[in-house]
């Protein structure tokens, strides 16, 4: 797929986007500023195998939304609203598959937002309902994803109202080297939202990076 990652400068974006370009997608790191955007893809295109570098660009967040089939929020929670106002045209009709975890301070506290809701029922909200909203890898540290020898022992939550786009998203785990559970609907990713600021808060107290979360009783093919 064609994959337009907005904020894909950061650790975060980067890394599930180099990952899903060295398994053969097409990439488009989105930024704020055009520049920056180019230049995180300059960066990935030099750490990929030579055979998917070509397969990555940059540019801004509302040129790549509109250039994808399938777009990717990765910004912080506090970036959200600005950033799909300006590409709210440009996600119409596409999967929105947001990473986005509201995160307070101190930032291994759980945040509860004033409007009750989860970021990605506000997303889904904000960019209206000819948008289709997914949450999902919200619990997936950055730390390893650039090392592509290295296997996540973390599965991710997805939550969203279809179960056709959910088994999209789950694609996009495997390739990631991930597996994808289907954890319900949108409003249940208040949950998944909340379980980073734990696992940032188990990660300080332990003295580990990574700390992810691992579902039970499930067949590896699921």
């Amino acid at each position: 797929m064609k994959i337009a990652i907005l904020g894909g400068t950061g650790k975060e974006g980067w890394g599930l986007g180099f990952r899903w370009a060295a398994a053969g997608h097409e990439i488009i790191i989105g930024s704020r500023l055009a520049e920056k955007g180019e230049r995180a893809a300059e960066e990935m295109r030099a750490a990929l195998p030579d055979d998917a570098a070509g397969a990555v660009s940059g540019t801004d967040n509302a040129t790549a939304a509109a250039a994808a089939e399938l777009v990717v929020l990765s910004v912080p929670y506090e970036a959200q609203e600005a950033t799909l106002a300006d590409v709210r045209a440009a996600v119409q009709g596409k999967l929105l598959v947001t990473v986005v975890a509201p995160l307070g301070q101190p930032k291994a506290r759980v945040w509860r937002l004033p409007s009750g809701l989860s970021a990605a029922e506000e997303a889904q909200q904000q960019v209206g309902e000819g948008c289709t909203v997914v949450a999902a890898f919200q619990n997936i540290s950055a730390t390893h994803l650039r090392d592509l020898a290295h296997n996540p022992d973390c599965d991710v939550l997805i939550c969203g109202e279809r179960a056709a786009d959910k088994d999209v998203v789950a694609g996009l785990c495997r390739d990631a080297g991930m597996r994808g559970v289907n954890a319900g609907a949108l409003a249940n990713a208040v949950i998944a939202e909340g379980l980073t600021a734990v696992l940032l808060g188990i990660n300080i107290r332990h003295k580990i990076s990574g700390a992810g979360i691992r579902i039970t009783g499930l067949a590896e093919e699921e």
